[in-house]
């Protein structure tokens, strides 16, 4: 037996397991599952007997023995009967199930970047498996093509086979017990072994009774010899008492490696020897090649998990299934994991109404029409982690309600990266040890600055090779390529959709264009021939100076010759010089960020938050024509992940990376910004510029650099840009670094809510003018500016709510606010829908009030009585000398009574019509131009009507009058309004 056992790596696979199999004594093969991770556990080496005694089973001296022995000391055959009553025994052992209970929850273990999703986020919860492939070695020793990776959503699905499936036998009959499972980076190869895990510890996975996971990270940390036994009490101590029965049990087990491009495995018999001892201390590497090759517990399953670029490690023979994870190259899939992740409750997160679930649903259908597109989406969803970056944005551009918000996008993107190549090498072997994110940063980021600074996000075969193969100069730094093709290309990269342009390449998800070139940018890589030499020049001169230092002192003692100061001096001159340039190209950065940020040619472009929203949900209306001329490439995003990039929270993440950036560093480049960016900002910006200015500086996290800039905006104008929740809490964070009043806060047509008000409710308190007129705010909102307009602090001295629909209830709450306030002057209830009762609430509580100077109640559909009371009450007042009542339902008898009100006002003019009796009234521009400007969104017919009846009273009027003066005056007011009746009329056409 030991002789045919010492030929066993002599043998090619197939002919090694057939010997095995003859040999005496041997029952069959049973499997082990073995996982990678540490478990904490307690349980004692009585353990075993004290379970075995109360079984009334006795061992054999032979297997006491073994623990401690060598593998001489097996147990003698015994009747299948035993062995199988000391297998259910040992299974069902606490031991075991404590193991369960710990892997359970050590991988259902949820990192931060999930937690922010509530508990409902658990794997079981929103776990879709991906497609597994069945392959071959040849299929993966194939040449790959020269950077394509054409058919990627199609790949063939012949062969697909089942996670449960994988140790089935095989084609020719034979029974798998190894199973390589490979896959490039973000196809899900972790996610899928721990919902494995997790499915045998709550017995979903019955065809093992045993799973013990190891990592190869974990693994590759230690070099020191241990024996197999060691290594799993080791890591898993409630298995104390069930590791002496492996090898000799039938216990099902089955080994998990996870990620094997960690190792560096040899299988030579000259570079690892072979072992067939659980009891004897050898390398881990050993342990895991003796594994492989079936010398060390032969009946043992085992399935590997691996990157492309390291499946050809394990020889052939020694593999019986090759497996390759494709992601999701079927869209149902996508949906099927969009439905669930953004159906479940916590997804949109505390204090969110019924009408959340709507909005959930709607999400859902709006992603599903856009995937159905054959959008580029669905190509960068191919990779499941593309699938949690969509998830993540969409839930941070919807359900984010917090001030400050809980993170931030760039975070969103580190976070991301960190959850895909956290820890990872690019190729274990080489000497240089890079980590992956650092070679993607230097390379990827180079070719996405490059389209960033070009206005393009296509790349040609050319451009590609231009960027990863010109400087290739050793044979290291070719080997890093071809792994990095085989591994992380497709990550980052893949073919466009776009008719037309199906030969060439684009950045798997269009924002991470951006945050490459960012990061390629803060990362200092951006630098001239002669900026690179200079560095490594000054780092050598650097080192070297200390000891040239001690050298010089020593022979000035002994030679006092003048010239070796001197030329120690000059030594330190060189590396000062490079200091101050390596300042220069700070500047460099800041200058950067502030020209991208403020480009003239981007002012009028949607504000970045909608330009992400339109890139995952798609466009709604028509298409394009593919005929049709592309608009311009823009990259507003870019320089705000430079900033975000630059928070102290990213740069501890992108250190754990490898992308190092120094705190002085970024002390440097933010006092270059207050420079550059500052200044730029206080020009006039364009709403949804102005938008984004503010999300770049809530991505900066830098609270200091913050209140200064905002302490230069005392004019803050958002109109038109659609303020959802998240935009909301960007303004109420960036504003809230500091206390200083806001002269004006503009909101026209923002799309506000009730929610919304809360959100901004410290901000408002500070605004003097404040402008929330077509925002659908009702008597909800009302109720929220009645405690506004309360509160001690609020200094709001003008507040425009036309267009809005107030209501009688409404107008209720704002009745109140008047009687109790202090700081209003200026109120315009514009085209609020008052109606008589509304109006007549208000004038109740005006006598309360001491400080309101105008109040505009115009198109309210005010009559008569209303209109006169208004107007009674406003002659009573102490400071209101000006009330608007232009565009109500005012009969002409109304109209004379409040002429002669007029007349005898008492300080108030009441603004009703154009004219003044024969004369033109002294407002009639400001009338004309409140109409003009709210044409747009008044009822058309009704608005006719009234410029009619206004055309006709001025005609009227000027029939009446006999001075030449006042008919010119009427003339010239008539053209005005028949210009407005003429616009509407062919508007209507």
């Amino acid at each position: 037996m030991l002789r045919a056992m010492q030929c066993q790596s002599c043998l090619p696979w197939g002919s090694w397991t057939q010997l095995h199999r003859s040999l005496p004594g041997r029952r069959g093969t049973r499997s082990v599952y073995l996982c990678a991770a540490s478990m904490p556990g307690t349980a004692g080496s009585y353990f075993l007997r004290k379970i075995l005694r109360a079984s009334s089973i006795s061992l054999s001296r032979g297997c006491v023995r073994y623990e401690g022995g060598s593998q001489e000391h097996s147990v003698k055959p015994s009747s299948s009967r035993h062995g199988l009553s000391q297998l259910r025994n040992v299974a069902s052992s606490g031991a075991i199930k404590k193991h369960q209970k710990s892997l359970s929850a050590w991988f259902s273990h949820q990192p931060n970047e999930e937690r922010q999703f509530g508990p409902s986020f658990s794997l079981d919860a929103v776990h879709v498996d991906p497609v597994i492939r069945e392959s071959s070695l040849e299929e993966i020793l194939k040449p790959s093509p020269d950077l394509t990776i054409q058919n990627q959503l199609q790949q063939p699905c012949s062969q697909v086979i089942s996670l449960q499936n994988l140790f089935d036998v095989d084609a020719c009959g034979r029974q798998v017990k190894n199973v390589v499972l490979y896959g490039t980076v973000g196809t899900g190869k972790s996610t899928l072994i721990k919902k494995m895990v997790v499915d045998w510890c709550h017995g979903r996975l019955p065809r093992f009774e045993l799973v013990i996971p190891f990592s190869c990270e974990d693994l590759s940390h230690s070099h020191a010899p241990i024996s197999l036994r060691r290594l799993i009490t080791k890591k898993y101590q409630h298995l104390r008492d069930v590791v002496p029965m492996l090898g000799i049990s039938n216990l099902k087990v089955l080994f998990i490696l996870n990620g094997l491009e960690r190792l560096n495995l040899d299988f030579r018999l000259a570079g690892t020897e072979l072992c067939c001892d659980p009891n004897e201390p050898v390398p881990p590497s050993a342990i895991v090649v003796n594994l492989l090759r079936k010398y060390l517990l032969p009946e043992a399953s085992i399935i590997v998990t691996t990157r492309p670029s390291a499946v050809r490690r394990i020889p052939g023979k020694y593999v019986g299934r090759y497996a390759e994870i494709c992601g999701f190259s079927d869209t149902n899939l996508q949906k099927l994991y969009f439905q669930m992740r953004l159906s479940q409750p916590g997804c949109s997160g505390e204090g969110s109404t019924g009408s959340s679930s709507g909005e959930q649903e709607n999400l859902v259908e709006m992603l599903s029409r856009n995937l159905e597109r054959h959008n580029q989406i669905a190509a960068a969803c191919f990779l499941p982690s593309y699938c949690w970056l969509v998830c993540t944005t969409l839930h941070f551009l919807y359900f984010t309600r917090t001030v400050p918000p809980s993170q931030t996008l760039t975070g969103i993107y580190t976070s991301f990266l960190r959850l895909n190549f956290s820890g990872e090498v690019l190729d274990s072997t080489d000497s240089t040890n890079i980590s992956m994110m650092k070679y993607v940063a230097k390379t990827v980021g180079k070719l996405a600055y490059e389209g960033v600074m070009s206005r393009k996000t296509c790349f040609t075969e050319d451009d590609l090779q231009q960027c990863f193969e010109v400087e290739m100069k050793t044979e290291s730094e070719l080997n890093l390529l071809e792994v990095f093709r085989s591994d992380v290309f497709r990550f980052f990269l893949t073919p466009c959709v776009q008719l037309g342009k199906e030969h060439t390449f684009v950045f798997t998800i269009p924002a991470m264009q951006e945050y490459l070139a960012a990061l390629y940018v803060v990362l200092g890589e951006k630098k001239t021939l002669a900026q690179r030499v200079g560095k490594e020049l000054s780092e050598v001169i650097g080192k070297v100076s200390e000891d040239v230092a001690v050298v010089l002192s020593i022979v000035s003692k002994v030679l006092p010759l003048r010239f070796l100061p001197v030329l120690f001096n000059l030594l330190k001159i060189f590396p000062r010089y490079f200091s101050r340039l390596s300042g220069k190209d700070r500047d460099a950065i800041a200058h950067t960020m502030a020209e991208e940020l403020f480009k003239e040619e981007d002012y009028y472009n949607d504000d970045v938050l909608d330009q992400i929203n339109s890139s995952i949900l798609g466009m709604e209306g028509p298409m394009r024509h593919p005929d049709e001329a592309p608009d311009d490439e823009v990259f507003e995003l870019f320089p705000i992940f430079m900033g975000g990039i630059l928070s102290r929270r990213n740069r501890a993440i992108l250190q754990q990376l490898g992308c190092s950036i120094k705190n002085l560093a970024a002390f440097e480049i933010a006092k270059a910004m207050k420079k550059t960016v500052i200044r730029n900002s206080r020009k006039g910006l364009p709403p949804s510029e102005l938008m984004d200015y503010l999300f770049f500086l809530h991505e900066f996290q830098n609270e200091r650099f913050t209140a200064e800039a905002i302490r230069s905006l005392r004019t803050v104008n958002l109109s038109s840009v659609k303020m959802t929740p998240l935009k909301c809490s960007v303004l109420a964070y960036v504003m809230g670094t500091t206390c200083h009043e806001v002269e004006e806060l503009n909101l026209t047509s923002c799309n506000l809510d009730t929610s919304s008000l809360r959100i901004l409710f410290p901000v408002l308190l500070r605004c003097k003018a404040l402008h929330l007129q077509l925002n659908s705010l009702g008597s909800d909102a009302c109720k929220e500016i009645r405690d506004l307009l309360l509160h001690d602090k609020c200094v709001v001295s003008n507040l425009r709510l036309a267009n809005n629909p107030v209501g009688e209830q409404g107008a209720q709450y704002l009745a109140e606010a008047l009687a109790g306030n202090r700081s209003l002057t200026h109120l315009s209830l514009l085209h609020t829908t008052l109606g008589d009762r509304g109006a007549e609430v208000i004038a109740q509580h005006l006598a309360k009030n001491q400080h309101l100077q105008e109040l505009n109640l115009g198109y309210n559909s005010l009559t008569d009585t209303a209109a006169l009371h208004v107007v009674e009450v406003a002659k009573k007042h102490a400071t209101l000398d000006k009330v608007h009542l232009y565009f109500n339902d005012i009969s002409e008898d109304g109209k004379r009574e409040l002429d002669s009100l007029r007349m005898d006002r008492d300080g108030v003019r009441a603004l009703v019509f154009l004219t003044a009796g024969t004369d033109v009234s002294d407002y009639w521009s400001n009338i004309l131009n409140v109409v003009q400007r709210n044409l747009p969104f008044w009822d058309r017919e009704r608005v006719r009507q009234h410029l009619v009846l206004i055309l006709q009273d001025l005609e009227s009027s000027r029939r009446q009058t006999a001075n030449p003066w006042r008919k010119a005056k009427f003339l010239r007011v008539e053209s005005e309004v028949k210009k407005m009746l003429g616009k509407l009329q062919h508007e209507n056409l």
